[in-house]
């Protein structure tokens, strides 16, 4: 039996100024069935989505829900026409609890007083229904990444959603909350619920959905049931191309003596006598599982956590010196894996973004930041890293993932960094964006930089690394060649289980 078409979004097309995002594009969503929607980073995924959440009106088009078009002005009146959003970045008030958050925009109220057990009644019976056994009176703040993402869909719920857009849902999540997301997903499906599911995991959508759309260059050029497709299909429908399998830069013997050597790096309860070094043009993978202390052994090079004890040597032509931590930090370009929370200022343009670190270097005359110059490292940069903008007075917030990411790396690229801290810096973007970063990685390698990475995604480190050290619960324990298998990877990490 065919499930009924609860959503259907026809010919919609959406402009910024002169830059076209969606030139025409079309969704069929059903009840009680799940579709993907896939498009490569600045396909128009968001805008449509954004247009669907009312966040902006779209140039033309049509939309109905259940067969009557609509008018969506604002996100007040998606809400009232059944569309939730479960944000990649999740809109929560961390000191508020777990009842208030779901109530935020319309608490139940007895003349000017909150009826607050009533709150906490109706929040029980919604976490209830997704199998979640929080305490409504939990402050947001103490909950984990999946917990919170369950108060949102407990939000929607409130709601009585019928279209849920999950936006990247699963990039923050680990394995055992996945698995409870997509039991969720499951449930809402049974009590008919349409889902509008984006992820750049492609092994998800396979698991997930029933069906599925791709966009491309603002225009959704395929629609069809999953099992008319496998990922190789789904990789060149995105990309219109064939997806560029296996390693970038085969693994290079890097000679010569060592750039960064570390010693002994110790901080109680994250990092224990830790010792490693890397040459100049190398590029060295951090391997580890989530919590192994990859991120913490970052951190603590330059000075963002502090050590108990250690010895980093940098040399500096043919002398090799002593340096803290502090001081490294300006040798370096560090690319975080919170992008929007510690990479970019998103209210700021990606003139002024690319520009901070550099301030010292833009200073005119009267020591005041030079317009002119700020303008001119921009265009370079954009320029280089083919950023997607308008202008480079353009807000980063309105940029996609893998722009914002391009961004974060000129602003670093511009101070001529020496050595490149890497976290997760393919997080949250799809193969083509991916593919984009992992080949700037190899690019500046090859112009002598050297560059730690880490990555949960091991197909991505595999693409580029010259070496691996293997890291398990703060101690490096191993190290690899960048020849090494995935089976040898996974092995190296399991073996001491």
């Amino acid at each position: 039996m065919t499930a009924d078409i609860v959503l259907r979004m026809d010919g919609i097309a959406k402009s910024f100024g002169s830059i076209p995002a969606i030139a025409h594009a079309g969704l069929e969503a059903r009840s009680g069935e799940a579709i993907a929607l896939m498009g490569a980073n600045g396909a128009g995924k968001s805008t449509l989505m954004n247009i669907l959440g009312g966040v902006v009106a779209s140039d033309r088009g049509r939309i109905s829900i259940d067969g009557m078009d609509v008018t969506l002005r604002s996100p007040r009146d998606a809400t009232q026409h059944g569309i939730a959003f479960v944000h990649q970045e999740l809109t929560m008030f961390p000191t508020m609890s777990v009842a208030e958050n779901i109530f935020i925009d319309e608490m139940p109220s007895s003349g000017w007083f909150i009826r607050s057990a009533e709150m906490t009644r109706q929040a029980e019976v919604l976490l209830a229904r997704l199998g979640c056994e929080i305490s409504p009176a939990t402050p947001v703040e103490q909950l984990s990444i999946g917990d919170r993402q369950l108060v949102e869909i407990a939000r929607a719920l409130r709601h009585r959603a019928r279209i849920v857009i999950f936006d990247e849902p699963t990039s923050s999540l680990s394995g055992p909350e996945r698995d409870r997301l997509f039991a969720v997903i499951e449930s809402l499906k049974a009590e008919g619920v349409a889902i509008i599911y984006i992820t750049h995991f492609m092994d998800e959508i396979f698991t997930v959905c029933e069906r599925i759309a791709v966009m491309r260059n603002g225009e959704t050029v395929w629609s069809s049931a999953m099992s008319e497709v496998d990922a190789s299909t789904v990789v060149h429908l995105m990309l219109g191309i064939s997806e560029a399998e296996g390693r970038i830069r085969e693994p290079v013997a890097v000679p010569g003596d060592a750039l960064i050597s570390v010693t002994g790096l110790s901080r109680q309860g994250a990092l224990h006598d830790v010792s490693f070094s890397l040459r100049k043009g190398e590029i060295v993978g951090l391997w580890g599982l989530l919590g192994s202390g990859r991120t913490e052994l970052l951190r603590a090079l330059i000075g963002l956590d502090p050590i108990d004890a250690g010895q980093i040597r940098w040399r500096d032509g043919a002398v090799e010196t002593d340096i803290t931590s502090e001081q490294l930090r300006s040798h370096v370009g560090i690319v975080t894996e919170d992008r929007r929370g510690e990479g970019v200022l998103l209210p700021l343009s990606v003139a002024e973004n690319i520009a901070l670190p550099n301030l010292r270097s833009l200073l005119n005359q009267w020591r005041l930041v030079s317009q002119a110059g700020e303008g001119t490292l921009a265009a370079a940069m954009i320029k280089r890293l083919q950023i997607k903008v308008s202008s480079p007075e353009q807000s980063v917030a309105t940029l996609s993932g893998g722009n914002q990411q391009k961004v974060v790396f000129g602003r670093w690229l511009a101070t001529n960094p020496r050595l490149f801290l890497l976290d997760e810096p393919t997080r949250g973007l799809d193969v083509s964006a991916k593919a984009e970063i992992m080949k700037l990685v190899v690019e500046l390698a090859e112009q002598g930089c050297s560059c730690l990475i880490v990555s949960s995604e091991l197909e991505e480190l595999m693409r580029v690394c010259d070496r691996y050290l293997i890291i398990r619960r703060g101690r490096l324990i191993g190290e690899l060649h960048g020849s090494a298998t995935s089976g040898e990877l996974m092995q190296s990490i399991s073996a001491i289980n």
